[in-house]
């Protein structure tokens, strides 16, 4: 019988008195993958953040935790920090807060190489030149990780993560803004661990995901576990309503948005041509936006979606071509929803003062913002927290929240929905569609699913690389 590398006893989760998550119990064996499915704010990442020992600021946990048969749950936090990146290592759902924003791409994944894997200098840059190639990344290697789309940011975190080879890794929803091919690559990836021989512990809200990376699965709702078992039988007859209420809620079910009609011209953009460094991401591409309109735009990671939102928005300037801002529309009229919410939110800073400095600076009363709020499922305590004290998928509808306080004509959503389960999903972009009708909002929704821009938007664009 293989040994148990995780093994966790009645695990909960507390916020002062409050309990978040638990109690949680199982064992996971060498050689194995458990998954981890429920909705947003379910407590999946504190589950891993509990194991790991990372939990945010104001957070504490009690139970057992043994990791490769050690217990380490009473372990100070540096005794905890000496197992990662050789024992267990972390593939965080955010890249943003996994990488160094000072140090290039191949650097990161250079130093895991060399520094936790122990490779000599020219074996770690070997080593960083194959996983550059493997997941596609060739030509990012000098690049910084504000360069990079959020689909590329995530593979090399990904790279970083599991340069050393640890025996457990923990991955965080490891797909979460990759294109549809990316994404299998790094499935398989992910599935050679246990059929390694390691074990692998993997959060994710995608019912796909979890049926190709087999194993066993726990269902969490709202901090307590639904159901658990193999993940075949789970996900092919859920016992429990939930689970199915999940996989009825996959956006191959999503029904089409009908048709909106659409009104004046708010947002025109004339043969772009958009370059990165020294690579052209887009050219000869133009769009007219009405009010009302929804529009998605797909295409593979790193193509220049994330782009062409910034030049609409008036964040950065086309190499070539033209972008005109309707006079109707005022400047803070286009408002941009950032794929990554941790870089759009001050660190510091609750995030109930952030929402209303928003709201004080247009003149939005109060209780519009809350609205708002209890309409994306964000319960008030949420804003007397940091964006660090949030799941990742909590802070995107508070980004949303946030956005629409402005009262924008024009929206960028890009990814919104990235890090939300499919209940979730479904019912925040209806949401926002309602809310887009009955205001004339226009919006611009990236997304690397394809069947959600076909079910969604009005009209949906594909960008192709332009090999330039």
């Amino acid at each position: 019988m293989s040994p148990v590398s995780i093994a966790v006893e009645a695990l909960s989760v507390f916020a002062g008195t409050k309990q978040l998550l638990g109690p949680i119990t199982f064992n996971l064996a060498a050689g194995r993958a458990l998954v981890i499915m429920g909705e947003t704010g379910a407590g999946k990442s504190l589950l891993a953040q509990a194991i790991l020992g990372t939990l945010p600021a104001g957070l504490h946990a009690s139970g057992l935790i043994h990791l490769n048969g050690q217990r380490i749950d009473q372990l100070s936090p540096e005794e905890r920090s000496s197992f990662w990146g050789r024992d267990v290592s972390i593939l965080p759902q955010e890249p943003w807060l996994a990488l160094d924003p000072l140090m290039q791409a191949s650097r990161q994944v250079n130093e895991a190489h060399h520094l936790v894997a122990g490779l000599g200098s020219r074996a770690a840059s070997v080593a960083t030149r194959n996983d550059f190639t493997t997941l596609d990344l060739n030509g990012a290697e000098r690049r910084l990780p504000g360069a990079l789309s959020g689909g590329m940011a995530q593979r090399v975190a990904f790279a970083a993560a599991t340069a050393a080879d640890a025996p457990v890794l923990i991955a965080d929803e490891p797909t979460k803004g990759l294109d549809a091919e990316r994404s299998t690559k790094i499935i398989h990836l992910l599935a050679k661990k246990p059929d390694q021989g390691g074990t692998l512990l993997a959060i994710t809200h995608e019912a796909s995901v979890a049926r190709r990376l087999g194993g066993d699965i726990m269902v969490l709702k709202s901090g307590k576990l639904v159901e658990s078992g193999h993940t075949e039988k789970v996900l092919k007859n859920p016992a429990a309503d939930y689970t199915q209420q999940l996989l009825d809620a996959e956006p191959q079910a999503w029904p089409k948005q009908p048709a909106t009609p659409c009104g004046d011209i708010l947002l025109s953009a004339e043969n772009l041509c958009i370059w990165r460094g020294k690579k052209c991401l887009l050219e000869d591409f133009s769009l007219k936006l009405h009010a009302n309109e929804r529009i998605a735009i797909s295409g593979p990671s790193g193509v220049g979606k994330t782009s062409l939102l910034d030049v609409l928005a008036g964040i950065r300037a086309p190499r070539q071509g033209q972008v005109k801002r309707m006079r109707s529309v005022a400047a803070t009229g286009i408002q941009k929803l950032y794929q990554d919410p941790p870089a759009a939110f001050p660190g510091k800073v609750l995030l109930g003062k952030s929402l209303r400095d928003v709201a004080r600076l247009h003149g939005v009363d109060w209780a519009v913002v809350t609205e708002y709020l209890s309409h994306l499922g964000i319960h008030p305590s949420l804003l007397e927290r940091r964006p660090d004290s949030v799941s990742g998928g909590e802070l995107q509808r508070i980004s949303i929240a946030r956005a629409l306080t402005a009262n924008p004509l024009v929206l960028l959503a890009d990814e919104p929905t990235s890090r939300l389960d499919p209940i979730t999903q479904r019912e925040t972009l209806a949401m926002i569609a309602d809310i887009a009708t009955e205001r004339g909002i226009a919006i611009v929704l990236v997304t690397h699913d394809l069947v959600i821009a076909d079910r969604w938007a009005d009209s949906h664009y594909q960008l192709q690389n332009t090999g330039a």
